[in-house]
């Protein structure tokens, strides 16, 4: 199995994770400009939604980002992920099998998988079959209860995987850059865009940190 899809054309850029919003209207308010503004990938996660919400709220999602040519990807669900449409799945440490999740949304799906601090999580997620792995966190972050701490050496020893590298965790556009220069190929963010003063510009001043 190659892990990289065709779908996965080492992307880079800004990852965008929406936050809990249990309004979909407010919720594809806020997330409309900043896919117009040039997101990469965008990650639908609502913890606090029933599974009716996250039907609603994905499939809303969905045509909104094809609306905008970016794939939308499924936290933690790839049953959901297949109902909609979505591009793929993303998958923590304990949300599921990377190749079951292939075997179900095929061979072109964008299957992601949550590595923490841990090179051998992402040797694993790759060898399964996944398209991309996450590092994190790098700084501290309100978003989620983290336990892992993840540093720049981590992406510059995951390199030769051959699939895009994410970093998420506190992430700022005044502290992404040595992550950057580390190898990082997308930046997940979810409080440092959504609750920013100004989201659209923030984005941007992400995107102006990529070399």
């Amino acid at each position: 199995m190659t892990p990289a899809s065709a779908s996965t054309p080492r992307a880079r850029g800004v990852y965008l994770i929406t936050p809990d919003d249990a309004d979909t209207a407010r919720l594809l308010a806020r997330t409309a400009p900043l896919l117009a503004a040039g997101a990469t990938w965008l990650q639908y996660r609502n913890k606090g939604a029933d599974a009716a919400l996250k039907r609603a709220q994905a499939t809303a999602l969905q045509a909104l980002c094809a609306e905008h040519g970016v794939p939308l990807i499924i936290n933690d669900d790839p049953l959901l992920a297949q109902a909609v449409g979505a591009a793929g799945v993303h998958l923590g440490g304990t949300d599921g099998d990377i190749g079951a999740a292939r075997a179900l949304l095929g061979p072109d799906a964008i299957i992601g998988a949550s590595c923490y601090d841990q090179l051998a999580n992402a040797e694993r997620a790759v060898a399964a079959g996944a398209s991309y792995v996450a590092f994190g966190a790098f700084f501290p972050t309100t978003t989620k209860v983290t336990t892992s701490r993840a540093t720049p050496d981590l992406l510059r020893q995951s390199a030769a995987l051959g699939v895009p590298r994410v970093a998420i965790g506190g992430l700022s556009p005044d502290n992404v850059g040595p992550i950057l220069d580390a190898g990082a190929d997308l930046v997940a963010v979810v409080s440092s865009v959504f609750a920013a003063a100004d989201p659209v510009a923030t984005q941007r001043a992400f995107l102006a940190q990529f070399p």
